[in-house]
């Protein structure tokens, strides 16, 4: 059976259920590179990717794992009450010219 090659942007998932997207491929170098979906990159060679057993598959509902940013680093205070009022931009526009 011939290899199949992957194409960049298809997601895979490996037997534990992690997923991966093919993010680079080097047909002169027979190498396939993936990113899986907490944005660690990995390389296969052609001989090893027709060994594995990926299963084709869609992209994950939430991208929020290859960004890897905890809510305190989100630069949002939840529990902090919103202002009285909102600034007007148009206050900080230098009016003497």
């Amino acid at each position: 059976m011939p290899l199949r090659i992957p194409e960049i942007g298809e997601w895979y998932v490996d037997r534990d259920e992690n997923r991966f997207e093919i993010v680079a491929l080097d047909e002169d170098d027979r190498t396939i590179e993936l990113q899986h979906f907490d944005g660690t990159v990995e390389e296969y060679d052609f001989v090893a990717w027709e060994s594995s057993d990926f299963r084709l598959t869609g992209p994950p509902e939430d991208y929020s794992g290859s960004l890897d940013i905890e809510r305190e680093d989100m630069d949002t205070d939840l529990n902090r009450p919103a202002g009285e009022k909102t600034a007007d931009p148009l206050e900080y526009l230098d009016k003497s010219k």
